[in-house]
């Protein structure tokens, strides 16, 4: 009996025990299932997210001190030279020159321990206090709710005004109270509330924009007294593929401020903005993991019950292995016949599985977001490849059994 004939003798055994075989392709289905839907649903919501923010921060860099604390920089453990911080006035003259390239902002962390007083109220002292430009909201893609953004005048004079997180307005207002045109202290200076921004929630332990103050970049400047604070410039290109020249421009032009020499490394540090279609793919793979490592668990019991299934079925046909052994079929072919009929019955499953989990994950991602109907073929590959990996898993141990059964023992097998 040759392989052809084989797998036609496969194929007829699955269809006579019909029933069987769709039982047991029902539990490969629903293991399949689980993995298409969570890991469709996963991208469907992913390709929404980044449709609303296409392009955010996608051609922004960084300009900022060099080192970690923009004191001595630190390479393969070694202590290296010990570079100048950026200053205020450097940043100031970049963003000039930069202006007929792309939009920049500057941005500098005052304090990430302030305490926020407002009369008799006050929050914790982990409130992190920035100073930024007008700029910096609409570059960083941090929409403000309520209120107003800086503007340019109290941007250069340096006006005692803020823009608050709502986590820092739940504190220290009622809720029938309007904040904005309300004044709040700390360093022991009293700021009004021109804006608040938009409910971001946490990602990760820092505090995030819900638990944060901007001021003005000039105003910061002005607690600067020991001239320690990291003042940091995020420049926007004017096109993602021309991402590395204008970065080679910026940095001609931050070398030229700082007086860098030629030949002489850089003073600075400059570097690709953390975009947020990255953040998000960094979120969605972790999410892929979860939903791969729950699909692949509901897939190793679906490969269970599908090896039980294929002992009953060596049980059962204790007699016909026994008389195609008389007739002269290998212990190699009577393997092949029972993997065969496993493989046949996951790829069946497999089938239903992906059409299931297609449906259910575009479901899922449409009810969370209206968007278009996604398929994703990488994930409908991995499923088949996993279908014909549990076939040959699950029904291996059953074929061996079967290929070692003696003929003599199997014809008088009742």
């Amino acid at each position: 009996m040759n392989l052809l004939e084989n797998i036609k003798e496969a194929l007829r055994s699955v269809k006579a025990n019909l029933l069987r075989t769709i039982l047991t392709g029902l539990i490969i289905a629903i293991g399949i299932t689980s993995l298409v839907g969570m890991l469709t649903a996963i991208d469907g919501i992913k390709a929404q997210i980044e449709e609303s923010f296409s392009g955010l921060g996608a051609n922004n860099f960084d300009i900022r001190s060099k080192g970690f604390s923009g004191g001595r920089a630190v390479q393969e453990g070694k202590v290296e030279k010990s570079y100048p911080l950026v200053k205020y006035k450097e940043a100031q003259v970049f963003k000039s020159s930069f202006n007929s390239i792309g939009a920049s902002t500057i941005f500098s962390t005052v304090s990430g321990a302030a305490e926020i007083k407002r009369g008799s109220k006050k929050t914790n002292p982990n409130t992190r206090v920035t100073g930024a430009d007008d700029l910096y909201f609409q570059i960083k893609g941090i929409k403000i709710e309520t209120g107003r953004n800086f503007s340019m005048t109290e941007v250069q004079y340096g006006n005692n005004v803020c823009i608050v997180g709502v986590e820092l307005i739940d504190t220290l207002f009622d809720k029938e109270e309007n904040p904005l045109n309300q004044q709040i202290s700390f360093f022991g200076r009293k700021y009004t509330i021109v804006g608040i921004l938009e409910k971001q929630g946490g990602v990760g332990s820092g505090p995030g924009a819900d638990r944060a103050i901007f001021i003005p970049i000039e105003n910061a400047s002005r607690l600067d007294s020991r001239g320690t604070f990291r003042y940091s410039i995020t420049a926007s290109g004017s096109d993602p593929t021309k991402l590395d020249y204008e970065m080679g421009q910026a940095t001609g032009i931050m070398r030229n401020i700082r007086q860098d020499r030629i030949g002489q490394e850089d003073s600075f540090e400059i570097a690709k903005s953390r975009s947020v279609s990255e953040s998000l793919e960094e979120v969605a793979g972790y999410l892929r993991i979860g939903g791969f490592s729950i699909g692949f668990i509901t897939l190793l019991g679906a490969s269970i019950g599908l090896m039980n299934i294929m002992m009953v079925s060596v049980t059962e046909r204790t007699r016909e292995i026994g008389i195609r052994k008389a007739l002269g079929a290998t212990p190699l072919r009577i393997r092949q016949q029972f993997l065969i009929e496993a493989i046949v019955i996951c790829i069946l499953g497999g089938i239903l599985g992906v059409i299931l989990g297609i449906g259910i994950g575009n479901i899922v991602a449409n009810i969370i977001g209206p968007g278009g109907f996604l398929i994703p073929w990488f994930w409908i590959l991995v499923a088949f490849v996993i279908c014909i990996v549990v076939g040959l898993g699950s029904g291996y141990f059953p074929a061996y059994k079967a290929s070692r059964l003696d003929p003599i023992e199997s014809l008088r097998y009742e």
